[in-house]
């Protein structure tokens, strides 16, 4: 029997990939099955809806990302209790988290409704293609809350030391919106509306299981149960994960301004390449957040407990943890590029050479990314929710949109494509510098 691995316990490679697994496996196939629209989409409505997707996706993903801030800012105080050795308010804090991101995602489906199609508009989407954009978020927009709720529980499972049941649930839900899509969009040709209600139910899969498992008795240490709202905890809470939600919210609106920017250059043929290039990004970009999220419990939980040897050996297997992962990426990415096109947008000839050409430039981004989302994640768990949000905010905002507003003027589409790649660049410089700056702060 394989012993089971505990945040107290001191870990060498074997045991912090054995422990961080399921949480990247979590958010890798949580990437997977959020593809599985656009491959439906795609290959069995056409370009225009596959476009409109894509385009309305990143203010749908801004509305989510409310219980990413609450379950690693949240996820991260509580395993910092528990060091302490307090249980008690470790559950306290725990489900008021929760409960107050129920209320949080309800209040955010009411304005998802009240901005969707202002936003749709404001983007430039017009024709067929707003159409399908409003018609798929407003069903999307239904199951909001559960996606808050989802998003969280990815992070609080590992906190509660249950990565593979949260793993379970992500399976779970997956398979629920890939059998849906095949009945609905490719079965009943219910189009942008089939797709969006698979995803809908998917995401209430993901969302409600787990609030069931945590208000039940459980094995795990923590459970859902009355609690009353202190506005200073809750506060730390979302500083502490305000890194996170900086780091969605970022990236939706860069997403947005590329389809601006794409629109302009190559039409919804750029849009629908870059909706290709966007569903690698996520399963690539997953394995890294899903390493950050399952190791930083573990620093959080030494550092609540003082052990600044342990913090400095988990800081070192990381990173050549994440440069391993980041070769094997790059060129995951290179040698999967024409597959990966043809799966998606073979029908056209156009549209494949387009796509084909932006995941060349596209893919050396990933030798960079995975360093400054792993730094982010280090100062979050650490408490320090300032640093992880300043290395955030640069990396998916501020690097990125001068970037993308500036190497167009030079190189057209192609500087759209290779933005990306030198924002990653300057963050793991940023990145670089934060980490040595507080090494003596704490005692890594």
């Amino acid at each position: 029997m394989k012993k089971v691995i505990r945040l107290s316990d001191h870990f060498t490679y074997r045991s912090l990939l054995r422990f961080t697994m399921p949480s990247i496996v979590m958010l890798v196939f949580t990437s997977i099955y959020g593809v599985v629209d656009g491959f439906f989409v795609s290959n069995f409505v056409g370009k225009t809806a596959f476009a409109a997707v894509n385009f309305i996706m990143p203010f749908l993903l801004i509305l989510g990302c409310v219980g990413f801030m609450m379950g690693t800012g949240g996820g991260a105080l509580i395993a910092k209790t528990m060091g302490e050795g307090d249980l008690k308010k470790a559950n306290q804090i725990f489900s008021m988290v929760v409960w107050f991101s129920c209320l949080c995602g309800l209040i955010l489906a009411v304005l998802g409704h009240v901005f969707l199609e202002p936003a749709a508009r404001a983007l430039g989407a017009e024709g067929q293609m707003l159409t399908d954009s409003i018609a798929y978020g407003r069903v999307i927009l239904t199951a909001i809350p559960a996606y808050v709720l989802q998003y969280e529980f990815q992070c609080l499972f590992v906190t509660a030391e249950k990565p593979k049941l949260g793993l379970y649930v992500t399976v779970a839900a997956g398979l629920t919106n890939v059998v849906l899509d095949a009945v609905f969009v490719a079965g009943f040709s219910w189009g942008v509306l089939g797709a969006a209600a698979a995803t809908a139910l998917s995401q209430c899969v993901g969302g409600i299981l787990p609030l069931i498992y945590f208000v039940r008795p459980n094995t795990s240490k923590l459970r859902l149960t009355k609690a009353k709202f202190h506005g200073r905890t809750m506060l730390k809470v979302c500083a502490n994960g305000s890194s996170e939600l900086m780091s969605n919210i970022s990236m939706s609106l860069v997403a947005m301004l590329y389809n601006v920017q794409l629109l302009h250059y190559a039409g919804q043929n750029g849009i629908a390449a870059y909706g290709v290039l966007m569903y690698v990004n996520m399963i690539f970009q997953a394995a890294f957040l899903g390493y950050a999220v399952g190791s930083a419990p573990i620093v959080s939980y030494h550092y609540g407990g003082r052990n600044g040897k342990e913090l400095r050996n988990l800081l070192k297997r990381s990173l050549w943890i994440i440069a391993v992962f980041a070769v094997a990426m790059f060129l995951s990415a290179e040698l999967l590029a024409k597959p990966l096109a043809r799966m998606f947008v073979g029908y056209e000839s156009e549209l494949m050479a387009i796509t084909l050409r932006g995941f060349v430039i596209y893919s050396f981004s990933f030798l960079f990314s995975g360093f400054a989302i792993f730094g982010s994640s280090f100062f979050t768990a650490l408490n320090d929710g300032l640093t992880s949000a300043l290395i955030s905010f640069l990396r998916t905002l501020v690097l990125q949109v001068i970037a993308v507003l500036l190497l167009p003027l030079v190189w057209e589409i192609d500087g759209i494509w290779l933005s990306i790649v030198v924002a990653e660049m300057m963050a793991v410089a940023v990145t670089v510098v934060f980490l040595i700056v507080k090494q003596r702060k704490y005692g890594y």
